[in-house]
């Protein structure tokens, strides 16, 4: 294998609320508009963000993260996209230096150019000593430039950028316009399919944002990574997903690991379908389950097959929205409940504010795997844990797991190739 070159940016910021993920939509849409390949990925822990960048960019997005995926993993899945793209994106998480690994520790790690996104809006000249700052911070980092947020005009984008440090480029702007915000609920953005206009919010960006660079940034270099060998035990099992409004969060990796390793994935939607196709194991992941309270109450058929499963012995992964589904009751920040699966005792309450954010390792009997918790509900139930995650930044976030037979229940989103064989023990037992 060669070392394969591709133009490459890290998008970033200081801070969230920013406006990454519509810089990134936009770039990825303005240079696929072009006829460009373009291959996007998330930094860190995100189900919703690459929602929206695969619309972007006409292509999966995957995530890379220093701790939860791996630096070879993540060395990987590059490489893989330098030989398919003309560009690489990566969207950073929370500001450039937030978190451990933070988006810069991805950036020094793996040479990836930083295109820092600040926001211009009441802002002038102080703009540039908000750019000296991210690249005086840590001058290891490699930052390329910057690219100016909620711009009034080409005036204000030339007072923004008089002040810029010696060697930062000023990339571009993107005006300041209602409608290139993307909306948001309490989990972060609203997922991708239920934004009606999305297509056209995103060549609105796309065709308002203003390019003063070079047409491509840099090629990065990215040297081959070796491909790991799967085990295919888990040829011929068949594995129901959930796939839906109500549950859609689903690493994409998570699925081509399964089928890697040779499970047949059969998807199926609680929201529309009456039955639970025949299956040897269920994967229920997370998402908005208390958005669909009412109709998931009503999958009475869906139900009976989940606990006909269950009482078979078969394996069955809820994970956070997956398992306030399985609970006896759900309620949702307004105080309206309904009953939901009753496969494990106890209910869940959402909440206003957030309950727990980190990563989590979970040691699990069949092997240790690691993942990431987000939540804004608390369960209340008499069941004790099987084990208890742990937070490798020394937080006291400690997720629940529950054991039920072969059901297995947390609010932690494993990534499941952080161990395969703990996953194919999970999903096939025997």
């Amino acid at each position: 294998m060669t070392v394969r070159r591709c133009a490459t940016l890290l998008i970033s910021a200081i801070g969230s609320g920013q406006g990454k993920t519509t810089a990134t939509a936009a770039l990825a849409r303005y240079h696929r508009n072009r006829g460009r390949r373009v291959r996007v990925f998330k930094t860190g822990p995100d189900f919703l963000d690459p929602m929206i960048l695969r619309q972007a960019s006409g292509h999966p997005v995957e995530t890379l993260d220093l701790w939860v995926t791996g630096e070879e993993d993540a060395r990987r899945r590059l490489y893989r996209a330098a030989g398919d793209a003309d560009l690489i994106l990566v969207e950073g998480v929370m500001g450039l230096f937030d978190g451990r690994p933070s988006s810069a520790d991805l950036a020094e790690r793996l040479g990836l150019p930083v295109l820092a996104v600040i926001s211009g809006q009441a802002m002038a000249q102080t703009f540039g000593a908000v750019a000296h700052g991210l690249v005086s911070f840590r001058p290891t980092v490699p930052i390329a430039g910057v690219l100016a947020n909620r711009v009034s005009g080409p005036r204000h984008y030339e007072l923004l950028t008089e002040s810029l440090p010696a060697g930062v480029t000023p990339f571009g702007y993107l005006p300041a316009a209602a409608e290139l915000t993307l909306p948001s609920r309490h989990l972060g953005l609203v997922q991708a399919a239920e934004i009606a206009d999305l297509d056209e919010r995103l060549e609105a960006a796309a065709q308002r944002l203003v390019w003063t660079a070079s047409d491509l940034p840099t090629p990065v270099d990215f040297t081959p990574v070796g491909e790991p060998e799967l085990p295919r035990c888990l040829q011929g099992w068949r594995i129901a997903v959930a796939r839906d409004a109500a549950f859609a969060f689903i690493y994409q990796a998570n699925l081509d690991l399964l089928a890697a390793m040779g499970a047949e994935l059969r998807f199926f939607s609680p929201l529309a379908d009456d039955r639970l196709p025949a299956a040897d194991a269920v994967y229920l992941p997370g998402g908005y389950p208390e958005l669909h309270l009412a109709t998931l109450a009503a999958q009475r058929a869906l139900i009976a097959d989940l606990a006909a499963h269950q009482a078979a012995g078969r394996p069955l992964l809820a994970e956070c929205g997956g398992m306030l589904f399985l609970l006896e009751r759900l309620t949702d920040v307004q105080g309206q409940g309904a009953a939901m699966a009753g496969l494990l005792p106890g209910e869940a309450r959402m909440r206003s504010r957030l309950a727990a954010l980190g990563p989590q390792e979970v040691a699990l009997p069949e092997g240790v795997l690691r993942g990431h918790t987000y939540h804004h509900s608390e369960v209340a139930t008499p069941l004790a844990p099987l084990v208890r995650a742990r937070c490798p930044n020394g937080r006291p976030t400690a997720e629940a797991v529950y054991r039920v037979g072969r059901l297995t229940a947390s609010y932690v989103h494993l990534y499941f190739p952080s161990n395969p064989r703990a996953v194919a023990r999970l999903f096939r037992p025997d």
